[in-house]
């Protein structure tokens, strides 16, 4: 007999038919228990009692007693068997009384609530929330799917085809914030990166104009700008110049005073023909003065989200032909330049390593960038079987993570593709698993070039995006129903973070409350980077501020940054409010001598809602 066969749910008719029989066959058993447990019309009338009545009929439904395991040929004997092991037929009268004390169930019929304080008695002290959880896409900064050499709402790249090698140099006005067309709705942190010729065209004299336009263009679309320097990339991206001295075969778009300088270039590259030589100490020194340049002028910038470590090699990857001696340095400069600013080294590089080596002593961790995810490509070679080919996934991301399996606990972790997810598409890849890769390496951004999601891809991609990072879900928040201004509130929150990684930004989680005109924020001091994904319980202090009248004060939830604005929302559904989700509300009570309070009991009887 198959499974389905043996599991198949007894009909409502059926049900009834063999509870009659338990009351027929077990009448000594039922003599505890109401004698309305007797009659047929009992169990009909409790079984259409709405939903409480149907949810327990359709378990009685599935009753092994009442499927499978049901006597063929009705007797006490019969029965009796069915019920035998452990505490036997007892359990026929405990359960007719769990079916229906949960069949029949009614809610208490509760007061009319015109205050809303009303909807506690008087003697409970405190209240438990229990936001409902919201599954909408959530504009939070710092995390999600970043736009790529473009800004929220332009137009994604017409082909399969990126444009890697350089950034925007046209700007779009501002104006109402789009959604992204066959992409990901909203992306708050755009991706954008430049050859170094293009910032420096002559030694020492910088254009800064790339960036100053872009970081006004991010910060006017919502998004703040993740930045990489490209050291080199194609000789075709610059025209011709006068220089004294070029390699022979130009091939990548040095600043043409460079090569003036008599630095060296190498003929064997890692990309094309004569790129320069990266342990030349003219590199160190030029390259390492323009970083230390952009530093200087951005270093902290609120519109930067972070700077793209790339000190060698073609777009600034691998690390080109450098030396473990050379990246070290390189890798310095970028750290001393920027000790505000956000950082990602690229992994599986040496100036990666030895920055975390660097960082390491000091007992903390660095951001990086891994590029290639999805790449789950198969060869096509006589000597190989394709399912044995080299690709990231298998060979280079668990040995590399596995170096940094702890970082993400406290630095960004930003991820590139290999192509695009059109691509994707087309090689015949297996989302599932490339998904599955994003989330359990804890990745706060993606980064997948701006080219147009497939429509059977994109539903999946946009519900990935959801939990890339961080997303906080309120549980709930325990606290008091009423205070006095400068009483202390304790409060007990549950967060639940349903994403992958914390967030890396100091901010802070905070109440505001507000009655007509008069409002007050209070910052918990709990530092919400430590919310990693997951359950997160604490309880903390914090004041009820004082000026407020008699009466009810409502609350508002969010986190905020520096100026005590929101800047991060709580996956819970509800109205806002200047930003504010509306989380409950609080009575002030008068702190004056003789002052009328709100009447309590003497002696509080047993609660639902009290702790003990």
């Amino acid at each position: 007999m198959s499974y389905e066969v043996r599991t198949k749910k007894a009909t409502p008719e059926q049900v009834i038919e063999y509870i009659m029989q338990l009351v027929k066959f077990f009448p000594e058993i039922l003599e505890k228990y109401p004698e309305n447990y007797k009659e047929r019309s009992t169990w009909v009338k409790a079984f259409k009692n709405g939903e409480p009545g149907k949810r327990m009929l359709n378990a009685l439904q599935q009753l092994p007693a009442f499927t499978y395991m049901a006597p063929g040929r009705p007797s006490r004997a019969a029965w009796a068997k069915v019920f035998e092991k452990h505490i036997g037929i007892e359990q026929i009268g405990l359960m007719l009384k769990e079916a229906y004390t949960n069949a029949s169930f009614k809610p208490i019929k509760r007061k009319k609530i015109k205050y809303w304080r009303d909807a506690y008695g008087i003697g409970e002290v405190v209240q438990r929330v229990r936001p409902e959880e919201s599954n909408d896409y959530i504009p939070n900064p710092h995390r999600g799917t970043a736009t790529f050499q473009r800004f929220q709402g332009e137009p994604i790249y017409p082909s399969i085809i990126s444009a890697d090698t350089f950034g925007p140099v046209t700007f779009p006005k501002p104006g109402k914030i789009l959604n992204n067309v066959n992409y990901i709705p909203r992306s708050t942190v755009a991706y954008c990166r430049w050859p170094w010729a293009w910032f420096e065209p002559r030694k020492g004299k910088y254009n800064w104009r790339l960036i100053d336009e872009t970081l006004k263009a991010a910060k006017a679309a919502g998004q703040t700008a993740q930045l990489r320097f490209q050291p080199f990339t194609r000789h075709d991206e610059l025209p011709d110049s006068d220089s004294k001295r070029m390699p022979p075969r130009p091939f990548v778009n040095m600043p043409r005073w460079y090569w003036d300088t008599g630095a060296g270039w190498t003929d064997k590259p890692g990309y094309g023909a004569y790129e320069p030589d990266h342990n030349d100490p003219r590199y160190l020194k030029h390259f390492g003065d323009f970083i230390r340049a952009f530093g200087k002028r951005y270093d902290g910038h609120p519109d930067i989200e972070s700077v793209d470590v790339a000190y060698g090699g073609f777009w600034g990857e691998a690390g080109g032909n450098t030396n473990k001696k050379t990246a070290a340095k390189l890798a310095d400069v970028y750290m001393k330049s920027f000790r505000k600013t956000q950082l990602v080294f690229m992994s599986g590089t040496a100036g990666c390593d030895h920055a975390a080596k660097v960082m390491g002593k000091k007992g903390k961790s660095i951001g990086f960038r891994s590029d290639c995810l999805g790449d789950l490509k198969q060869g096509n070679h006589p000597d190989v079987p394709s399912a044995s080919s080299f690709n990231h996934t298998y060979d280079l991301y668990p040995q590399e993570m596995e170096k940094k399996k702890e970082a993400w606990k406290t630095q960004p972790i930003t991820m590139e593709t290999c192509w695009n997810a059109a691509a994707w598409s087309y090689m015949g890849f297996n989302l599932d698993k490339i998904i599955y890769e994003g989330y359990r390496y804890h990745m706060s951004v993606f980064m997948p070039k701006n080219v147009f999601y497939p429509i059977e891809l994109r539903d999946r991609l946009l519900e990935f995006d959801k939990k890339i990072g961080y997303r906080y879900a309120v549980r709930q928040i325990k606290m008091p129903l009423e205070a006095k201004g400068g009483a202390g509130l304790k409060i007990e929150a549950y967060i639940d973070n349903v994403g992958c990684a914390p967030i890396y930004r100091p901010y802070s989680m905070a109440f505001r409350f507000k009655q007509g005109k008069k409002v007050a924020v209070v910052k918990f001091k709990k530092d919400i980077r430590t919310l990693l994904p997951g359950n997160n319980w604490f309880s903390e202090t914090i004041k009820m501020p004082k000026g407020f009248k008699p009466g009810e004060v409502k609350i508002g939830l969010a986190i905020v940054g520096k100026n005590d604005k929101p800047k991060v929302w709580f996956a819970m559904k509800g109205k806002q409010d200047e930003g504010w989700q509306q989380l409950t509300s609080i009575d002030a009570l008068s702190g004056k001598p003789g002052s009328k309070k709100r009447k309590t009991r003497k002696k509080p009887g047993f609660s639902e809602n009290a702790t003990y």
